[in-house]
């Protein structure tokens, strides 16, 4: 195929939600979708969790039966990425020295795990979680008989790879450079939660700590911190966020920085190019209208379902209400809106009894909630954050009180 009349390039859940959802809406055109990895699409959330864990073969990771997209007539293109778009021609250069023309793109590339720029970066046994190929290496090397393993940064995916490597046995230190873990994305009660959970599990977790460099000669044998520290491992997990993989747009004249430029519709200042997913800047609604990227299955999913009704010419602005939920040891958290500039905090319930919620408030308007196995809170709450409450705070913090009855 060297010309499809919708070509998508990644193979994540955005790019896999575009084409379904374009079949979905009647598009008969023809669809290319070009994927970095040799796997079709598959679920990137259970990496972390179940498939670090081996409780989830990789097998029930496919977001769809493999053949499911022949089926669909859509095209895959795997263990291919893109070097060049060119825009006046509507031509991309693949890596495998081809070219292929588009009607329309959609570029659902999602993003690259950023590197530590230290001196011995560049040692085995220095892992990613953002791939299957990240994760099997990492299983493979405390297969051959790791014991000691350092987690740099305290974001949700080294929060959960610390959960489900201590859970397997391992000596697991966990190292952030803020004050607290979760320190971008949730309050201060969250993070103080979070903290307790993995040292009664274990977790050596150390906050305000700054790594100098890795140490080895070929592989890892420990990491040195700022203040002369060494932590002896045979493993490093690095998850200190990601680099947007839109090189090839930005070089094309797409308007962008931290992402990709794009409207309501999700379409990039170039002609006939939509983004989506990760690597997306976008005006969100639930952010007071700030320009942002969001890192989430529903956010990829939803701006993958925008995308696909622009091309067939029944466009709908992005407007999805944001959720994301993380598994932690026996703990569920589940998040709905953005808690990004609030300036007051609720608790309902009690962290002790690990079931509780944090509801974050922004001039008296609810505009968040993370809730720790409290599913009807999750719910409930949602009608609040999308509904822009204003609730009695003595209410909201009442269990007593279905959050139903304050919306």
């Amino acid at each position: 195929m060297d010309h499809a009349d919708v070509v998508i390039v990644g193979a994540g859940h955005g790019g896999a939600q575009a084409a379904l959802a374009l079949r979905q809406q009647g598009f008969a055109g023809s669809i290319l979708m070009i994927g970095r990895e040799p796997e079709p699409p598959y679920e990137r959330p259970p990496l972390s969790k179940e498939y670090l864990a081996r409780e989830k073969p990789f097998e029930r990771l496919y977001i769809r039966p493999p053949q499911l997209w022949a089926e669909k007539q859509v095209t895959l293109r795997l263990s291919t990425s893109v070097n060049e778009v060119d825009p006046a021609t509507k031509t991309l250069a693949l890596s495998d020295g081809t070219t292929l023309t588009y009607g329309s793109l959609i570029w659902a590339a999602g993003g690259d795990p950023r590197r530590l720029s230290c001196a011995g970066a560049h040692l085995a046994g220095l892992h990613a979680v953002r791939t299957r190929a990240d994760v099997d290496k990492l299983i493979g090397e405390i297969d051959a008989g790791a014991k000691r393993v350092v987690v740099i940064g305290g974001g949700y995916i080294g929060l959960e790879a610390a959960a489900v490597l201590t859970k397997l046995g391992l000596g697991v230190t966990l190292l952030e450079a803020l004050p607290r873990v979760l320190a971008r994305v949730a309050g201060e009660e969250l993070s103080a939660f979070y903290e307790a959970e993995h040292r009664a599990h274990g977790v050596d977790l150390r906050t305000e700590v700054t790594v100098e460099c890795i140490e080895g000669d070929e592989a890892v044998s420990g990491v040195r911190l700022a203040d002369g520290t060494v932590l002896p491992c045979e493993i490093v997990i690095v998850g200190i966020g990601i680099v947007p993989a839109i090189g090839p747009l930005i070089a094309a004249g797409a308007a962008g920085g931290n992402g990709v430029d794009v409207d309501e519709f999700c379409r990039t200042s170039l002609p006939d190019v939509f983004a989506i997913g990760d690597c997306a800047a976008h005006s969100n609604g639930f952010a007071d209208g700030a320009v942002i990227r969001l890192e989430s299955v529903q956010n990829a999913n939803d701006m993958a379902t925008c995308a696909a009704r622009a091309i067939i010419g029944e466009p709908q602005p992005y407007a999805a209400t944001p959720w994301f939920w993380s598994n932690q040891y026996d703990l569920r958290l589940q998040t709905v809106g953005l808690s990004t500039g609030h300036d007051a905090t609720v608790l309902r319930g009690d962290p002790a009894a690990r079931s509780f919620s944090v509801i974050y408030l922004k001039s008296g308007r609810v505009i968040a909630l993370d809730c720790v196995n409290a599913v009807k809170d999750y719910a409930q709450g949602r009608k609040l954050v999308e509904g822009r409450s204003t609730p009695d705070v003595a209410q909201l913090a009442d269990v007593a009180v279905p959050l139903k009855e304050l919306a």
